[in-house]
Parts: C-alpha cells; sequence; structure tokens
C-alpha cells in the first residue's frame, strides 16, 4: 500500500502526465528560464500539496509526472503554475514582455493531461528519458539534410 497516499479522510493515488508549451512553441525555456521554471514548478506544485514524480523541462515543452491530491482540481493546478511562473518571467526578464508576439501570454492555451495507471513505470521512463532520445533523432535528421 505504499504507492498511495493519506490525507485525514481518503486513501488516494491520483498519478497525472501533464504537457504544455511556451506560446508559439518557442525554444525559449533554456539556461536561466529553464532554471526559474523548473525551481518554480516544484515550488508551487508544493504549495499545493502535489508531489513532483518526474519533470522534465525542454527548449519547447514541459513534461510533469506529478501526484495530485483529491482536493486539487487540475485545471486549477495548471492555472497556477501557467499563471504564477509567466508573471515571474515577465518581472525576471523584461525583454520577454517587449516581443511583439507574446502579447501579455508566455504559455500557449491549453495543455495535455492524461492519468496515470499501470503504466506508471513506462511513463516515468519516458519523461526522463525523452529529451535524450529527441536529441538523437534531431542528429540523425541533420545528417540526411542537405
Amino acid at each position: 500500500m505504499s504507492k498511495y497516499k493519506k490525507l485525514s479522510h481518503v486513501v488516494y493515488k491520483c498519478d497525472y502526465h501533464i504537457v504544455w508549451v511556451p506560446k508559439y512553441r518557442l525554444r525559449i525555456l533554456k539556461g536561466a528560464i529553464k532554471e526559474l521554471v523548473e525551481q518554480d514548478i516544484r515550488m508551487l506544485c508544493e504549495w499545493k500539496s502535489c508531489e513532483v514524480e518526474e519533470l522534465n523541462v525542454q527548449e519547447d515543452h514541459i513534461h510533469l509526472l506529478v501526484s495530485v491530491p483529491p482536493k486539487v482540481s487540475i485545471s486549477k493546478l495548471m492555472g497556477t503554475l501557467k499563471g504564477k511562473i509567466a508573471i515571474k518571467l515577465f518581472k525576471s526578464y523584461p525583454k520577454l514582455k517587449k516581443k511583439p508576439y507574446w502579447g501579455n501570454h508566455f504559455w500557449a492555451r491549453g495543455y495535455f493531461v492524461s492519468t496515470v495507471g499501470l503504466d506508471e513505470e513506462m511513463i516515468k521512463k519516458y519523461v526522463k528519458y525523452q529529451e535524450k532520445e529527441e536529441k538523437r533523432v534531431e542528429d540523425q535528421q541533420q545528417k540526411f539534410d542537405f
């Protein structure tokens, strides 16, 4: 029963795989911006009583495997993550706000979410190693580009 979590009146296992992207899927999540995003995702999840199982911030999207208590809705969690991080990014990097295409929105609308069931280990490995696989495929494609 160690995979299950407990609150005062509930025993639960609510794990979600969530993916979201910056507006226009710009490859902007690198360096200091990547570190800020990673740090804030962990901090905000902890604040919402959620547990980050795996997190992978890539240049143009984020994979998050998170355990969420039943009292927290995914839409509220995502609203908090996307909203608070965007505000902090625009305050920390004012140049981002000056770009005409942002329109005061850092993230693209919407996100992908899927519940994690019996394939949890497979999804954890996918989230953890997906960046390495994408780079391998990119390198292969560059060999064939003329």
